[in-house]
């Protein structure tokens, strides 16, 4: 998936009012999502994001990763993204990686997903993996 098709598809997913709103909230989940993973899943997974989004979600990942579920996940989104926006870290979390869940191969997300707590697999659009 091309960067443009992402950004549209997370654009109409998040009922966004514009582009740069579409893309404040897909930096705000890439790098709560970049805390969240192994340096190593961070690395396979940006390797197969479009455009600088790869950059994005490596630019947030340290040495280790932090251990937290789906409602903290949620609730960084929202602190991230809260000086512009205010639409909630639920919304922009399921825009933006139920996007990240069809840009990736079937393999990666299993790998992804296999990696997360139970919760994590209904934000990628894919509950039946939970």
């Amino acid at each position: 998936m091309k960067y443009q098709a992402f950004m549209a598809r997370v654009r109409d997913r998040g009922e966004y009012a514009d582009r740069k709103e579409a893309a404040q909230a897909t930096e705000a989940v890439l790098r709560v999502l970049g805390e969240r993973l192994t340096p190593h899943e961070a690395d396979d997974l940006a390797s197969q994001l479009p455009g600088r989004l790869g950059e994005v979600l490596q630019g947030a990942r340290g040495d280790t990763h932090e251990a937290f579920g789906v409602t903290e996940f949620q609730r960084r989104v929202t602190e991230r993204a809260a000086p512009v926006r205010a639409r909630g870290g639920a919304q922009d979390a399921h825009a933006v990686l139920s996007t990240v869940g069809e840009a990736v191969s079937g393999g990666e997300l299993n790998q992804l997903i296999s990696q997360l707590p139970s919760g994590y697999a209904a934000l990628f659009g894919k509950p039946e993996l939970t």
